[in-house]
């Protein structure tokens, strides 16, 4: 990547995060880059929407989700 592309991405992800932050989502930068690396890479924006608030439901409620054995 060429600096300036480099400086686009870092700027779309300060948008990004300003606006998890006016829609309280809780989500840091970390999270947000990863779920935006998986939208671009095909995965469905709705189903990771849906995937991220059952995570977060399990957390609230004490359920702890599936884990992978």
């Amino acid at each position: 990547m060429d600096s300036l592309s480099v400086h686009r991405s870092r700027e779309a992800m300060e948008i990004i995060y300003d606006i998890s932050q006016l829609l309280d989502t809780g989500l840091d930068k970390d999270t947000l880059s990863i779920l935006v690396a998986l939208v671009e890479n095909g995965v469905n924006p709705e189903a990771l929407a849906t995937i991220v608030k059952e995570f977060r439901q399990g957390n609230t409620t004490g359920n702890r989700p599936n884990q992978l054995r």
